[in-house]
Protein backbone atom coordinates (compact mmCIF):
# COMPACT_ATOMS: atom_id res chain seq x y z
CA UNK A 1 0.00 0.00 0.00
CA UNK A 2 1.63 3.19 -1.19
CA UNK A 3 0.77 6.66 -0.03
CA UNK A 4 0.26 9.29 -2.69
CA UNK A 5 2.18 12.54 -2.26
CA UNK A 6 0.77 14.48 0.67
CA UNK A 7 -1.02 11.44 2.09
CA UNK A 8 -0.18 9.13 4.94
CA UNK A 9 -0.41 5.37 5.24
CA UNK A 10 -2.76 6.11 8.11
CA UNK A 11 -5.22 7.73 5.74
CA UNK A 12 -5.15 11.20 7.33
CA UNK A 13 -2.91 14.26 6.96
CA UNK A 14 0.68 13.28 6.56
CA UNK A 15 2.91 13.61 9.64
CA UNK A 16 5.64 15.91 8.39
CA UNK A 17 9.22 15.08 9.13
CA UNK A 18 12.04 17.48 8.44
CA UNK A 19 14.30 15.78 5.97
CA UNK A 20 14.36 12.26 4.60
CA UNK A 21 14.83 9.10 6.65
CA UNK A 22 18.56 9.27 6.02
CA UNK A 23 18.51 12.70 7.67
CA UNK A 24 17.21 11.30 10.95
CA UNK A 25 20.21 11.10 13.26
CA UNK A 26 18.73 8.37 15.46
CA UNK A 27 18.02 6.12 12.48
CA UNK A 28 21.56 6.69 11.20
CA UNK A 29 22.94 5.62 14.58
CA UNK A 30 20.78 2.49 14.64
CA UNK A 31 21.62 1.73 11.02
CA UNK A 32 25.37 2.16 11.53
CA UNK A 33 25.42 -0.08 14.60
CA UNK A 34 23.42 -2.77 12.85
CA UNK A 35 25.65 -2.59 9.79
CA UNK A 36 28.76 -3.39 11.85
CA UNK A 37 26.92 -5.98 13.91
CA UNK A 38 25.64 -7.81 10.83
CA UNK A 39 29.13 -7.87 9.32
CA UNK A 40 30.47 -9.46 12.50
CA UNK A 41 27.63 -11.98 12.58
CA UNK A 42 28.54 -13.14 9.09
CA UNK A 43 32.03 -13.94 10.37
CA UNK A 44 30.53 -16.13 13.08
CA UNK A 45 28.15 -17.81 10.61
CA UNK A 46 31.19 -19.24 8.81
CA UNK A 47 33.63 -19.45 11.71
CA UNK A 48 31.34 -21.53 13.95
CA UNK A 49 30.97 -24.58 11.68
CA UNK A 50 34.57 -24.27 10.47
CA UNK A 51 35.86 -24.20 14.03
CA UNK A 52 33.89 -27.38 14.68
CA UNK A 53 35.06 -29.10 11.47
CA UNK A 54 38.69 -27.95 11.18
CA UNK A 55 39.73 -27.53 14.83
CA UNK A 56 37.52 -30.02 16.71
CA UNK A 57 36.96 -32.50 13.81
CA UNK A 58 33.18 -32.62 14.34
CA UNK A 59 30.95 -35.00 12.41
CA UNK A 60 28.13 -33.86 10.08
CA UNK A 61 25.54 -34.50 12.82
CA UNK A 62 27.57 -32.60 15.42
CA UNK A 63 27.81 -29.61 13.08
CA UNK A 64 24.04 -29.79 12.55
CA UNK A 65 23.60 -29.61 16.32
CA UNK A 66 25.31 -26.20 16.28
CA UNK A 67 22.40 -24.84 14.25
CA UNK A 68 19.98 -26.47 16.67
CA UNK A 69 21.74 -24.94 19.69
CA UNK A 70 21.79 -21.49 18.11
CA UNK A 71 18.09 -21.39 17.31
CA UNK A 72 16.66 -23.48 20.18
CA UNK A 73 16.04 -20.23 22.07
CA UNK A 74 13.23 -19.30 19.69
CA UNK A 75 11.36 -22.41 20.81
CA UNK A 76 12.20 -22.08 24.49
CA UNK A 77 11.75 -18.36 25.17
CA UNK A 78 10.26 -16.95 21.97
CA UNK A 79 6.72 -16.44 23.26
CA UNK A 80 7.45 -15.14 26.78
CA UNK A 81 10.10 -12.81 25.32
CA UNK A 82 7.41 -10.94 23.41
CA UNK A 83 5.20 -10.38 26.44
CA UNK A 84 8.23 -9.42 28.54
CA UNK A 85 9.47 -6.92 25.93
CA UNK A 86 6.03 -5.30 25.66
CA UNK A 87 6.26 -4.47 29.38
CA UNK A 88 9.48 -2.48 28.95
CA UNK A 89 11.20 0.12 26.85
CA UNK A 90 12.84 -1.69 23.97
CA UNK A 91 16.22 0.09 23.65
CA UNK A 92 17.65 -1.09 27.04
CA UNK A 93 16.71 -4.66 26.11
CA UNK A 94 18.65 -4.35 22.85
CA UNK A 95 21.70 -2.92 24.64
CA UNK A 96 21.72 -5.76 27.21
CA UNK A 97 21.50 -8.33 24.40
CA UNK A 98 24.48 -6.80 22.59
CA UNK A 99 26.63 -6.89 25.74
CA UNK A 100 25.68 -10.53 26.39
CA UNK A 101 26.59 -11.60 22.86
CA UNK A 102 29.93 -9.77 22.95
CA UNK A 103 30.96 -11.54 26.17
CA UNK A 104 29.83 -14.99 25.01
CA UNK A 105 31.61 -14.81 21.65
CA UNK A 106 34.77 -13.38 23.21
CA UNK A 107 35.06 -16.50 25.36
CA UNK A 108 35.83 -18.72 22.34
CA UNK A 109 39.28 -17.30 21.40
CA UNK A 110 40.19 -17.14 25.10
CA UNK A 111 39.43 -20.86 25.50
CA UNK A 112 41.31 -21.63 22.27
CA UNK A 113 44.44 -19.80 23.45
CA UNK A 114 44.25 -21.68 26.76
CA UNK A 115 43.90 -25.00 24.95
CA UNK A 116 40.53 -25.84 26.51
CA UNK A 117 38.11 -25.20 23.62
CA UNK A 118 35.52 -27.98 23.20
CA UNK A 119 32.41 -28.64 21.15
CA UNK A 120 30.35 -28.21 24.32
CA UNK A 121 31.58 -24.63 24.62
CA UNK A 122 30.61 -23.95 21.01
CA UNK A 123 27.13 -25.34 21.75
CA UNK A 124 26.88 -23.20 24.89
CA UNK A 125 27.96 -20.02 23.11
CA UNK A 126 25.54 -20.70 20.24
CA UNK A 127 22.72 -21.18 22.76
CA UNK A 128 23.51 -18.09 24.87
CA UNK A 129 23.87 -15.84 21.84
CA UNK A 130 20.63 -17.32 20.53
CA UNK A 131 18.81 -16.33 23.73
CA UNK A 132 20.18 -12.79 23.48
CA UNK A 133 19.22 -12.63 19.80
CA UNK A 134 15.62 -13.57 20.60
CA UNK A 135 15.26 -10.61 22.94
CA UNK A 136 17.17 -8.25 20.65
CA UNK A 137 15.16 -9.12 17.55
CA UNK A 138 11.76 -8.91 19.24
CA UNK A 139 12.67 -5.55 20.80
CA UNK A 140 14.24 -4.26 17.58
CA UNK A 141 11.24 -5.10 15.36
CA UNK A 142 8.97 -3.39 17.90
CA UNK A 143 11.26 -0.37 18.39
CA UNK A 144 11.73 0.50 14.70
CA UNK A 145 8.17 1.65 13.76
CA UNK A 146 8.08 4.16 16.61
CA UNK A 147 11.56 5.40 15.72
CA UNK A 148 10.89 6.12 12.02
CA UNK A 149 7.07 6.29 11.75
CA UNK A 150 4.86 4.12 9.54
CA UNK A 151 5.36 6.40 6.53
CA UNK A 152 9.02 5.34 6.51
CA UNK A 153 8.81 1.75 7.72
CA UNK A 154 9.24 0.08 4.30
CA UNK A 155 12.21 2.34 3.49
CA UNK A 156 13.74 1.62 6.91
CA UNK A 157 13.32 -2.15 6.55
CA UNK A 158 14.74 -2.00 3.02
CA UNK A 159 17.80 -0.03 4.12
CA UNK A 160 18.44 -2.44 6.97
CA UNK A 161 18.01 -5.43 4.67
CA UNK A 162 20.50 -3.92 2.22
CA UNK A 163 22.90 -3.69 5.15
CA UNK A 164 22.35 -7.37 5.94
CA UNK A 165 22.96 -8.29 2.32
CA UNK A 166 26.08 -6.16 2.06
CA UNK A 167 27.32 -7.88 5.21
CA UNK A 168 26.65 -11.20 3.51
CA UNK A 169 28.74 -10.03 0.58
CA UNK A 170 31.71 -8.83 2.62
CA UNK A 171 31.31 -10.96 5.74
CA UNK A 172 32.13 -14.42 4.36
CA UNK A 173 35.17 -13.09 2.51
CA UNK A 174 36.33 -11.34 5.67
CA UNK A 175 35.63 -14.50 7.64
CA UNK A 176 37.59 -16.63 5.18
CA UNK A 177 40.52 -14.20 5.35
CA UNK A 178 40.50 -14.04 9.17
CA UNK A 179 40.13 -17.80 9.52
CA UNK A 180 42.95 -18.42 7.05
CA UNK A 181 45.19 -15.89 8.81
CA UNK A 182 44.40 -16.47 12.48
CA UNK A 183 42.29 -19.71 12.64
CA UNK A 184 38.53 -20.04 13.08
CA UNK A 185 38.34 -19.54 16.87
CA UNK A 186 40.26 -16.23 16.77
CA UNK A 187 37.89 -14.87 14.10
CA UNK A 188 35.14 -14.68 16.73
CA UNK A 189 36.85 -11.59 18.14
CA UNK A 190 35.57 -9.65 15.11
CA UNK A 191 31.96 -10.50 15.94
CA UNK A 192 32.43 -9.74 19.63
CA UNK A 193 33.82 -6.32 18.71
CA UNK A 194 30.89 -5.68 16.35
CA UNK A 195 28.40 -6.10 19.19
CA UNK A 196 30.38 -3.59 21.25
CA UNK A 197 29.98 -1.12 18.37
CA UNK A 198 26.24 -1.88 18.16
CA UNK A 199 25.91 -1.26 21.90
CA UNK A 200 27.69 2.07 21.51
CA UNK A 201 25.44 3.21 18.66
CA UNK A 202 22.29 2.35 20.62
CA UNK A 203 23.60 4.21 23.66
CA UNK A 204 23.62 7.42 21.60
CA UNK A 205 20.07 7.07 20.21
CA UNK A 206 18.11 10.05 21.57
CA UNK A 207 14.60 8.99 20.54
CA UNK A 208 12.25 9.20 23.55
CA UNK A 209 10.47 5.89 23.83
CA UNK A 210 7.37 6.20 26.03
CA UNK A 211 7.01 3.74 28.89
CA UNK A 212 4.47 0.99 28.13
CA UNK A 213 1.00 1.50 29.58
CA UNK A 214 0.70 -0.98 32.46
CA UNK A 215 -2.68 0.24 33.70
CA UNK A 216 -4.33 -2.95 32.41
CA UNK A 217 -1.43 -5.28 33.14
CA UNK A 218 -2.24 -8.97 33.30
CA UNK A 219 -0.30 -12.15 33.86
CA UNK A 220 2.46 -13.18 31.48
CA UNK A 221 0.44 -16.16 30.26
CA UNK A 222 -2.59 -14.00 29.41
CA UNK A 223 -0.44 -11.51 27.50
CA UNK A 224 1.26 -14.32 25.56
CA UNK A 225 -2.18 -15.69 24.68
CA UNK A 226 -3.24 -12.28 23.37
CA UNK A 227 -0.30 -12.23 20.95
CA UNK A 228 -1.06 -15.77 19.78
CA UNK A 229 -4.73 -14.90 19.30
CA UNK A 230 -3.90 -11.84 17.21
CA UNK A 231 -1.80 -13.89 14.77
CA UNK A 232 -4.28 -16.78 14.74
CA UNK A 233 -7.19 -14.50 13.79
CA UNK A 234 -5.35 -12.92 10.85
CA UNK A 235 -5.57 -15.32 7.87
CA UNK A 236 -2.80 -13.59 5.91
CA UNK A 237 -0.46 -13.56 8.92
CA UNK A 238 -1.16 -17.27 9.47
CA UNK A 239 -0.22 -18.16 5.92
CA UNK A 240 2.87 -15.94 5.90
CA UNK A 241 3.96 -17.64 9.11
CA UNK A 242 3.35 -21.08 7.57
CA UNK A 243 5.35 -20.25 4.44
CA UNK A 244 8.27 -18.76 6.34
CA UNK A 245 8.33 -21.58 8.89
CA UNK A 246 8.42 -24.23 6.15
CA UNK A 247 11.06 -22.29 4.22
CA UNK A 248 13.20 -21.90 7.33
CA UNK A 249 12.86 -25.56 8.29
CA UNK A 250 14.26 -26.86 5.03
CA UNK A 251 16.64 -23.97 4.33
CA UNK A 252 18.25 -24.31 7.76
CA UNK A 253 18.63 -28.04 7.07
CA UNK A 254 20.48 -27.15 3.87
CA UNK A 255 22.63 -24.51 5.57
CA UNK A 256 23.46 -26.80 8.50
CA UNK A 257 25.42 -29.14 6.24
CA UNK A 258 26.42 -26.82 3.36
CA UNK A 259 29.84 -25.99 4.83
CA UNK A 260 30.52 -29.70 5.43
CA UNK A 261 29.34 -30.43 1.87
CA UNK A 262 31.60 -27.74 0.36
CA UNK A 263 34.62 -28.89 2.39
CA UNK A 264 34.26 -32.67 2.04
CA UNK A 265 32.42 -33.20 -1.26
CA UNK A 266 33.40 -30.11 -3.29
CA UNK A 267 36.88 -29.87 -1.66
CA UNK A 268 36.93 -26.09 -1.06
CA UNK A 269 39.06 -24.20 1.45
CA UNK A 270 37.72 -21.58 3.88
CA UNK A 271 38.72 -18.64 1.67
CA UNK A 272 36.99 -20.10 -1.39
CA UNK A 273 33.82 -20.82 0.61
CA UNK A 274 33.80 -17.25 1.85
CA UNK A 275 34.21 -15.80 -1.64
CA UNK A 276 31.54 -18.08 -3.11
CA UNK A 277 29.06 -17.16 -0.40
CA UNK A 278 29.82 -13.47 -0.88
CA UNK A 279 29.15 -13.65 -4.63
CA UNK A 280 25.76 -15.19 -3.97
CA UNK A 281 24.84 -12.54 -1.41
CA UNK A 282 24.99 -9.82 -4.08
CA UNK A 283 21.41 -10.86 -4.83
CA UNK A 284 20.36 -9.74 -1.36
CA UNK A 285 21.77 -6.27 -2.01
CA UNK A 286 19.79 -6.07 -5.26
CA UNK A 287 16.69 -7.26 -3.40
CA UNK A 288 17.00 -4.57 -0.75
CA UNK A 289 17.55 -1.86 -3.34
CA UNK A 290 14.54 -2.92 -5.45
CA UNK A 291 12.09 -4.03 -2.73
CA UNK A 292 10.25 -0.69 -2.65
CA UNK A 293 10.19 -0.44 -6.46
CA UNK A 294 8.76 -3.94 -6.82
CA UNK A 295 6.22 -3.12 -4.12
CA UNK A 296 4.98 -0.14 -6.15
CA UNK A 297 4.94 -2.05 -9.45
CA UNK A 298 3.37 -5.30 -8.24
CA UNK A 299 1.40 -4.14 -5.21
CA UNK A 300 2.25 -4.47 -1.53
CA UNK A 301 0.41 -7.81 -1.20
CA UNK A 302 1.27 -9.36 -4.56
CA UNK A 303 5.01 -8.74 -4.22
CA UNK A 304 5.15 -10.94 -1.09
CA UNK A 305 3.99 -14.15 -2.78
CA UNK A 306 5.55 -13.46 -6.21
CA UNK A 307 9.00 -13.04 -4.66
CA UNK A 308 8.72 -16.38 -2.87
CA UNK A 309 7.19 -18.39 -5.72
CA UNK A 310 9.62 -17.23 -8.42
CA UNK A 311 12.89 -17.55 -6.48
CA UNK A 312 12.44 -20.55 -4.14
CA UNK A 313 13.06 -23.22 -6.85
CA UNK A 314 16.61 -21.94 -7.40
CA UNK A 315 17.58 -23.67 -4.14
CA UNK A 316 17.60 -26.90 -6.18
CA UNK A 317 20.84 -25.76 -7.83
CA UNK A 318 22.83 -26.11 -4.57
CA UNK A 319 23.11 -29.94 -4.56
CA UNK A 320 24.18 -29.79 -8.22
CA UNK A 321 27.35 -27.94 -7.16
CA UNK A 322 30.63 -29.60 -8.15
CA UNK A 323 34.31 -28.60 -8.42
CA UNK A 324 35.35 -26.27 -11.24
CA UNK A 325 32.58 -24.80 -13.44
CA UNK A 326 29.99 -26.53 -11.28
CA UNK A 327 30.59 -23.92 -8.57
CA UNK A 328 28.42 -21.58 -10.67
CA UNK A 329 25.36 -23.57 -9.56
CA UNK A 330 25.97 -22.60 -5.95
CA UNK A 331 26.63 -18.95 -6.81
CA UNK A 332 23.44 -18.62 -8.90
CA UNK A 333 21.35 -20.40 -6.28
CA UNK A 334 22.65 -18.16 -3.51
CA UNK A 335 22.27 -14.99 -5.61
CA UNK A 336 18.64 -15.59 -6.67
CA UNK A 337 17.56 -17.06 -3.32
CA UNK A 338 19.04 -14.08 -1.47
CA UNK A 339 17.28 -11.65 -3.82
CA UNK A 340 13.91 -13.32 -3.29
CA UNK A 341 14.32 -13.71 0.46
CA UNK A 342 15.14 -10.01 0.97
CA UNK A 343 12.25 -8.76 -1.20
CA UNK A 344 9.93 -11.14 0.63
CA UNK A 345 11.20 -10.25 4.10
CA UNK A 346 11.16 -6.46 3.61
CA UNK A 347 7.56 -6.51 2.46
CA UNK A 348 6.10 -9.11 4.78
CA UNK A 349 7.84 -7.60 7.83
CA UNK A 350 6.54 -4.13 6.92
CA UNK A 351 3.06 -5.56 6.46
CA UNK A 352 3.17 -7.14 9.92
CA UNK A 353 4.34 -3.92 11.56
CA UNK A 354 1.65 -1.84 9.86
CA UNK A 355 -1.16 -4.29 10.60
CA UNK A 356 -0.44 -4.70 14.32
CA UNK A 357 -1.46 -2.17 17.03
CA UNK A 358 1.60 -0.65 18.75
CA UNK A 359 0.83 -2.17 22.16
CA UNK A 360 0.93 -5.69 20.66
CA UNK A 361 4.06 -5.35 18.54
CA UNK A 362 6.36 -7.25 20.87
CA UNK A 363 3.94 -10.14 21.31
CA UNK A 364 3.02 -10.28 17.62
CA UNK A 365 6.67 -10.28 16.54
CA UNK A 366 7.54 -12.86 19.20
CA UNK A 367 4.67 -15.10 18.12
CA UNK A 368 5.72 -14.90 14.47
CA UNK A 369 9.37 -15.49 15.42
CA UNK A 370 8.37 -18.42 17.64
CA UNK A 371 6.61 -20.03 14.67
CA UNK A 372 9.02 -19.19 11.87
CA UNK A 373 12.34 -19.35 13.75
CA UNK A 374 11.22 -22.23 15.94
CA UNK A 375 11.67 -24.51 12.93
CA UNK A 376 15.35 -23.54 12.57
CA UNK A 377 16.71 -25.83 15.31
CA UNK A 378 14.56 -28.63 13.91
CA UNK A 379 16.07 -27.93 10.51
CA UNK A 380 19.56 -28.26 11.97
CA UNK A 381 18.66 -31.67 13.35
CA UNK A 382 16.99 -32.68 10.08
CA UNK A 383 19.97 -31.68 7.96
CA UNK A 384 22.47 -33.34 10.26
CA UNK A 385 20.43 -36.56 10.45
CA UNK A 386 19.74 -36.79 6.71
CA UNK A 387 23.36 -35.97 5.89
CA UNK A 388 24.59 -38.73 8.19
CA UNK A 389 22.21 -41.35 6.75
CA UNK A 390 21.90 -40.40 3.06
CA UNK A 391 25.06 -38.39 2.46
CA UNK A 392 25.30 -34.62 2.27
CA UNK A 393 24.40 -34.19 -1.40
CA UNK A 394 21.28 -36.38 -1.23
CA UNK A 395 20.18 -34.66 1.97
CA UNK A 396 20.47 -31.26 0.30
CA UNK A 397 18.38 -32.44 -2.67
CA UNK A 398 15.54 -33.43 -0.35
CA UNK A 399 15.65 -30.26 1.73
CA UNK A 400 15.95 -27.97 -1.31
CA UNK A 401 12.75 -29.55 -2.65
CA UNK A 402 11.10 -28.63 0.66
CA UNK A 403 12.13 -25.00 0.20
CA UNK A 404 10.64 -25.01 -3.31
CA UNK A 405 7.25 -26.13 -1.96
CA UNK A 406 7.11 -23.62 0.91
CA UNK A 407 5.35 -20.82 -1.10
CA UNK A 408 2.28 -23.06 -1.55
CA UNK A 409 1.05 -21.58 1.75
CA UNK A 410 0.80 -18.17 0.07
CA UNK A 411 -0.84 -19.46 -3.10
CA UNK A 412 -3.82 -20.83 -1.12
CA UNK A 413 -4.10 -17.74 1.11
CA UNK A 414 -6.23 -14.58 0.71
CA UNK A 415 -2.98 -12.76 -0.06
CA UNK A 416 -2.98 -14.13 -3.63
CA UNK A 417 -6.26 -12.33 -4.41
CA UNK A 418 -5.05 -8.94 -3.17
CA UNK A 419 -2.93 -6.33 -4.88
CA UNK A 420 -2.31 -4.28 -1.74
CA UNK A 421 -2.29 -5.07 1.97
CA UNK A 422 -4.98 -3.74 4.37
CA UNK A 423 -5.03 -0.36 6.13
CA UNK A 424 -2.82 0.17 9.22
CA UNK A 425 -4.13 -0.82 12.65
CA UNK A 426 -5.64 1.68 15.04
CA UNK A 427 -3.24 3.32 17.44
CA UNK A 428 -0.52 4.34 14.99
CA UNK A 429 -1.74 7.94 14.67
CA UNK A 430 -0.29 8.75 18.09
CA UNK A 431 2.99 6.93 17.57
CA UNK A 432 5.90 8.14 15.50
CA UNK A 433 9.25 9.86 15.57
CA UNK A 434 9.65 13.27 16.97
CA UNK A 435 10.49 15.85 14.33
CA UNK A 436 14.18 16.70 14.30
CA UNK A 437 16.09 19.26 12.27
CA UNK A 438 17.31 18.12 8.91
CA UNK A 439 21.03 17.38 8.83
CA UNK A 440 23.29 17.78 5.84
Amino acid sequence: MNAAPGESLRGGPRRRLHGKLIGQADFRRLWAGQSISELGSQVTALALPLAAVLVLHASTFQVGLLTTAGFAAFLLVGLPAGAWVDRRRRRPVMIAADVTRAIALGSIPVAYWLGVLTLWQLYAVAFVTGIATVFFDVAYMSFLPGLVGLDNIVEANAKLQVTVSLAQVGGPSLAGFLIGLFSAPVAFLADAASFVVSFGSLAFVRHHEPAPDRSEARGLRSEMAEGLAFVAKQPILRMIAGCTATWNLFNSAVMAITVVFLVRQVHLHATAIGLLTSLGAVGGVAGGLTASLLRRRLGSARVIWVAAVVTAPFELLIPATSPGPGLAFFAVAALVSSFGAVVYNVNQASFRQILCPPRLLGRMNATIRFIVWGTLPLGGLLGGALGSVLGNRNAIWICAAGVTLAPLWLLVSPLRRLRDTPQPAEGWDSVGPEAEPATP
